[in-house]
């Protein structure tokens, strides 16, 4: 099921990437999405970090960012801790209430899935093709969750 998100998304694993999808974003915006699970890899900082810098050389752009956190709860809380404000835990993953009620207290936004997404990491964004899909996926409206049917 693809969750709702407000603006597209894009998988960024580095600074240049972040900083190519915010100059390529719309009036819609971008969610900018870490690799799964990349805050168990090298915690949560790097990613905040990153993402406000690239955010900071594109002011007037909307972004979010949106941190995965696979199936580490602990993370998951470092997530949290760290300021994170949108954070991904698997669903089924032990110490998924805790970290709702901790998301709850902080006013995190807590998923339990990705949205659908570009990743960037399989682009060469020097290429031209590449460059334009992205900007194709850019001006994509965002996924939606289905509709609710007519009444018969």
């Amino acid at each position: 099921m693809t969750q709702r998100v407000s603006s597209p998304a894009v998988t960024v694993h580095a600074l240049a990437q972040a900083e190519a999808a915010l100059a390529a974003a719309g009036p819609a915006g971008v969610v900018l999405l870490s690799a799964p699970g990349a805050a168990g890899f090298l915690g949560p900082s790097w990613f905040l970090a990153m993402t406000a810098e690239a955010g900071r050389r594109h002011p007037g752009t909307a972004w979010g960012a949106v941190l995965d956190c696979a199936d580490a709860a602990g993370t998951a809380l470092a997530a949290i801790r760290a300021g994170a404000r949108s954070v991904i835990l698997a669903g089924g993953a032990p110490g998924f209430a805790a970290v709702a009620a901790a998301a709850a207290e902080a006013g995190v936004d807590l998923r339990h899935g990705r949205p659908d997404s570009l990743d960037l990491g399989r682009l060469d964004l020097r290429r031209r093709a590449d460059a334009a899909r992205l900007a194709a996926w850019l001006a994509m409206e965002a996924p939606q969750e289905s509709p609710t049917p007519p009444a018969p």
